[in-house]
């Protein structure tokens, strides 16, 4: 009989059965795909984590996050979108805006997809709110419908405000809509607009001299990611310009500005994560409702409004959902 050495049973130990089920299973990579810049939007991605931890998924120890960011430059998406669908992750998580949802659904119709984003149903991403079906769900945020809220809660602010400025990215999707919510509340506090456009930072500083020119006495910001990833620009500008100037999230009067109004951005990254959780567990997109808020945060920074020379009303003040001191 012939004898087995050591060395022939590990081998076949190696290559046994026993051995391959050793084996540890490789952690999913989920692609993340932002039409934002990386520095600004790290408290909206830890929302992300923490949601994708409520399912079960920590990154670094069963999950890997790659991302990709445009920095404003929303034709940069398409190329970014393949390269996800190219590194095959297991699931997109679009965010930033709408145009990263649809880079997304562009790029691919079997990775799924989970988005955040404005109205998805007017986006022509998804047909309907309960049943999206396909490869794709998510969360939106409502944002672009508010404008007119917006502009109501700025002018409470800013009562004296007969014509008001209006910022909006004619290359933003929900920018026609936004312009549309508006006007429609101008016409009933009997506001006179002024609109304004700016895609670069270059434009900036001249839309905002243009506002001082008119003499806007307030301003509505538009809800954009590229407006997001240069908050810092646009609030020192306000406060240069002496303009009360209102935003679409919180993140903005946390660092200076005046005031915002809108869902909160934290969360609904937060929700994306647990979808995204779910999905990796084998839940179907299609299958899984879009997420809508069903709360949307008042945020004063008082003392922005002191240095504006502004007194914020008691009645403002009871609706606010968080007062900056």
């Amino acid at each position: 009989m012939k004898r087995r050495t050591l060395a022939t049973l590990l081998a076949g130990t190696a290559l046994s059965p026993l051995g391959a089920r050793a084996q540890q299973p490789t952690a999913p990579v989920v692609g993340l795909l932002s039409s934002r810049a990386p520095a600004e939007s790290a408290a909206h991605v830890a929302g992300l984590r923490q949601g994708l931890a409520e399912s079960g998924y920590i990154e670094g120890q069963n999950l890997t996050i790659e991302s990709r960011w445009a920095e404003g430059a929303y034709d940069r998406l398409p190329v970014l979108a393949r390269e996800l669908v190219e590194r095959r992750v297991a699931i997109i998580v679009a965010v930033g805006s709408t145009p990263s949802a649809l880079a997304a659904k562009a790029a691919t119709s079997t990775i799924p997809i989970v988005f955040v984003g404005s109205d998805p149903v007017r986006a022509g991403l998804v047909t309907s709110i309960n049943r999206p079906g396909g490869n794709i769900t998510g969360v939106s945020l409502i944002s672009a419908d508010l404008g007119g809220k917006r502009l109501e809660l700025i002018c409470e602010m800013a009562p004296k405000a007969d014509v008001v400025a209006v910022l909006l990215n004619p290359n933003e999707l929900q920018a026609e809509a936004q312009k549309q919510s508006v006007q429609a509340a101008a016409r009933s506090l009997g506001k006179h607009l002024l609109f304004l456009a700016a895609s670069r930072e270059a434009e900036f500083e001249p839309a905002f001299a243009t506002a001082a020119s008119a003499r806007a006495g307030a301003l509505v910001v538009g809800n954009d990611p590229f407006f997001d990833s240069q908050r810092g620009r646009l609030i020192a500008l306000a406060s240069r310009f002496g303009i009360p100037a209102i935003y679409h999230i919180r993140e903005f009067p946390a660092a200076g500005g005046l005031m915002s109004y809108g869902a909160s951005l934290a969360d609904g990254y937060r929700q994306a994560g647990v979808y995204a959780g779910r999905i990796l567990k084998g839940a179907r997109p299609g299958d899984l409702p879009i997420v809508q808020p069903t709360h949307f945060e008042l945020v004063v920074n008082l003392g922005t409004a002191r240095a504006l020379g502004l007194t914020a009303p008691a009645s403002l003040l009871a609706l606010a959902s968080e007062v900056i001191e």
